[in-house]
């Protein structure tokens, strides 16, 4: 029998010949197992301790497993244990999401105690046995799945490379495929070190050997390979903790390798590219049993029961006929016919669940630009498209919690379908001109008509987009979107993933077609309403308002205008200024927007225009929000969801620098310290910020490109007056060190009361900048 390290500290020397665990460790490390006498006590002592015959009965499986004994034994003794051992695993599978210490499993303990999972490991390992044609393989691999719940077995199991890279060879049978993908699945989720997908053995061909069903099942296991493991701490999450660790880590991440891995896998995005977008075979009525499935996670909560319970519909039928890889072959098999349809349907959900998260990781990696080709030229978009309606949102959902990209979520298949999607849709649009593939032919016309009233150039992303590619039918993608983004209830969270969604179609440089189409279709006066009218309390869906609503307006009169005419009351206005003002970090880049366009707005044009121009062009009002901004930061908290204040204030002093006002500001800040009674303190900060700023960003092109687009100032720019700000110099009335008391320069702390950093909306793909 295996050794085991599970058996206990053995008793005091002169009761150890009375230990059985004793002298069942004695018998496997010196080879010769148990002796009839010790068979015979632990046969007296299995009803006592209700070991069930489990001792026994692995003792009979480490005799059969010898490679003169008959292999044909082993399958009638695994079924024997497995008799007793998947009650247990079933009661853990369906009980109510108890934790593993409130689960109650003896006999699976009693069968790890004894050594039964290592002995299975080494059965199923061993050539000489795996090799015989009526070597039991898929009930082995079934019953380690069993050990699932004991939380020791598995870190046991991972702890081993060579058992993990054996299981990937596993997944080339199907009838071993389900039960292998489960177990690597929760292997890899408590594994410390990320696996490398280049060592598994013949992946391209193990991976082309997959069905749809099998791939789909597949991306499970992908995503815990290509996706950074959660730091699980905050400090970890800083700028100035990020950009140790690039400095440590030249080298490229295992994530980062292990996609680099799937993408020369020839096949694997088109396939992926299909499994999300196919469709699922329908009978009438069918859309109405989806309501059934609200609280579904009750009835199956996990997916191992959904997919054993659509293995066994079609089992059968591929004894009696030769197994088709096509992707219709589950779709098409009659027994399959015979599960519900809702099922059916939620089944295909879960898939496309899977498969969307895989291409999202993918399309914000470092080999985005063709990921991004491939997309396109598998028609993603198009196919996203027509399922949108039948499939994506054939209904609103309930009002649920929003959940970060790290947290636990007992969502629904349908609420994770449409997060996923709308994640996808953000992640394909940011800063990419390949986001004109979200319209179809007449709205690509409108855009065009649009320029040409205003008298612009068309966008040359516009010009070059292929017209093969792009949506069919009456609306596109994101025309659709913002139908179902105005009807989404006022708490629902799906209002901050749609925002990030339409937001990214607008990001880059500005463009005012883009803008005027959206406006034409009212998205303004939607965010409006949200913002001041709709009761929202949620600081994730407004700041994600916020910021749409600041690239929506950015250097467009238009939309200053037509915000004028929502906001056409004093209440309405303080009330949005109210939003602003109770938490600068989600509201910034509103703030920023406003500032730039102001000025490039004529002030004499617009101050009777707009109440909301009308109160940033005062002096004191940009002075309190500069004053906030610094505060609220500093180089220890800088994180990816609040250095957009640190660059808002930039934004603040470059055009006072334009205008020759810079002294003014810094003199006033200087004021405002002394006023608070702080000498020193906000400023200090303010000169540690832009001393990161530089380390941070002169290091990062696509930073700085993105802060040059985003602004329309150029980066040079940007650092001239960073480094002005910076001088040593301290007669320079531009520099910030003149502004600090010699005896105070560097010794600043924070101001006491300042405002803590809010949390901004977390997102797939963070703003560039942010």
């Amino acid at each position: 029998m295996a050794t085991t390290e599970r058996l206990g500290p053995s008793r005091t020397r002169r009761n150890s010949h009375k230990n059985i665990l004793t002298r069942i460790r004695h018998g496997q490390i010196s080879g010769g197992g148990l002796s009839r006498g010790t068979e015979a006590l632990l046969q007296e002592r299995d009803q006592q301790a209700k070991w069930h015959g489990i001792p026994v009965m692995l003792q009979r499986l480490y005799d059969s497993s010898h490679l003169n004994s008959d292999l044909s034994q082993i399958h009638s003794i695994i079924k024997e244990v497995a008799s007793c051992l998947s009650m247990e695993a079933m009661s853990f599978v369906t009980e109510d999401r108890r934790t593993a210490q409130e689960s109650t499993s003896p006999n699976t303990y009693t069968f790890d105690l004894f050594g039964g999972v290592d002995l299975l490991v080494e059965i199923l390992m061993r050539p000489t046995l795996t090799t015989q044609t009526n070597f039991p393989k898929r009930k082995v691999n079934h019953e380690l799945f069993h050990h699932f719940q004991m939380e020791g077995v598995t870190k046991s199991l991972a702890s081993r490379d060579d058992f993990v890279m054996f299981l990937f060879t596993l997944m080339s049978n199907k009838k071993t495929f389900l039960q292998t993908a489960t177990l690597i699945e929760d292997i890899l989720g408590v594994r410390k070190e990320m696996i490398q997908l280049e060592g598994i053995p013949n992946l391209p061909s193990l991976v082309q050997s997959f069905n749809q069903q099998q791939l789909a099942n597949f991306c499970r296991i992908l995503s815990v390979t290509i996706t950074e493991p959660d730091l699980g701490n905050d400090d970890k999450h800083t700028l100035l903790a990020k950009n140790a660790q690039q400095k440590t880590n030249l080298c490229p991440s295992h994530s980062e390798v292990n996609q680099v891995a799937l993408l020369n896998i020839p096949g694997f995005i088109e396939r992926l590219c299909k499994l999300a977008t196919r469709k699922v075979s329908e009978a009438s009525g069918a859309s109405s049993l989806l309501l059934e499935l609200q609280d579904w996670y009750t009835l199956l909560d996990n997916a191992l029961v959904l997919d054993a319970l659509m293995q066994m519909a079609t089992e059968d039928a591929e004894q009696s006929s030769t197994e088709s890889p096509d992707e219709s072959s589950l779709v098409t098999s009659p027994l399959r016919h015979s599960l519900p349809q809702s099922m059916k349907i939620v089944h295909e959900i879960m898939y496309k669940v899977e498969v969307l998260y895989v291409l999202c990781v993918l399309l914000i990696g470092r080999q985005r630009n063709q990921v991004h080709r491939m997309l396109a030229e598998f028609k993603l978009i198009p196919g996203l498209n027509n399922l949108f309606d039948k499939l994506i949102w054939r209904k609103q959902t309930s009002t649920h919690v929003l959940h970060g990209q790290n947290q636990n979520c007992d969502c629904s298949p349908e609420i994770s379908f449409k997060i996923q999607f709308l994640r996808l849709l953000q992640s394909f649009s940011d800063h990419h001109e390949n986001k004109y593939l979200l319209l179809n032919a007449q709205e690509l016309n409108e855009l065009s008509a649009i320029s040409l009233k205003a008298n612009i150039p068309e966008v040359e992303a516009l010009v070059n987009t292929d017209r093969n590619l792009i949506c069919d039918g009456k609306k596109g993608l994101l025309t659709r979107l913002l139908s179902v983004m105005k009807k989404e209830p006022a708490e629902s969270s799906f209002r901050f993933w749609q925002a990030r969604a339409v937001e990214s179609f607008l990001r880059g440089s500005t463009s005012y077609a883009d803008q005027v189409f959206l406006l034409k279709r009212g998205l303004l006066e939607h965010i409006l309403f949200c913002i001041i009218d709709s009761g929202c309390k949620s600081r994730d869906v407004l700041q994600s308002y916020f910021d749409l609503l600041g690239e929506l307006m950015k250097f467009n009169i238009d939309s200053f205008k037509r915000f004028n005419k929502y906001v056409n009351t004093e209440e309405k206005f303080q009330t949005f200024m109210t939003q602003i003002n109770s938490s600068l970090v989600d509201s910034n880049m509103l703030v920023r927007c406003i500032i730039l366009s102001l000025d490039r707005f004529e002030i004499v044009e617009v101050l009777s225009e707009c109440s909301l121009l009308s109160y940033m062009v005062r002096v004191e009002n940009r002075l309190t929000i500069l004053f906030r901004l610094v505060n609220i930061i500093n180089v220890q908290t800088l994180t990816q969801e609040n250095v957009s204040c640190l660059n808002t204030s930039l934004v603040v002093l470059m055009l006072a620098r334009r205008r020759g006002k810079l002294s003014f500001y810094l003199n006033a800040l200087r004021e405002k310290e002394y006023t608070e009674k702080y000498p020193g303190c906000l400023l200090n900060n303010f000169h540690n910020l832009l001393r990161f700023w530089q380390r941070h960003y002169l290091n990062k092109d696509k930073d700085s490109t993105c802060l040059e687009n985003s602004s329309c100032i150029l980066f040079t720019y940007w650092k001239e007056t960073v480094s002005v700000l910076l001088d040593s110099d301290r007669t320079s009335l531009c520099a910030i060190a003149s502004y600090i008391d010699e005896a105070l320069h560097g010794s600043g702390k924070r101001l006491s009361g300042s405002l803590v950093p809010g949390k901004r909306g977390e997102a797939l793909s963070q703003s560039p900048e942010d």
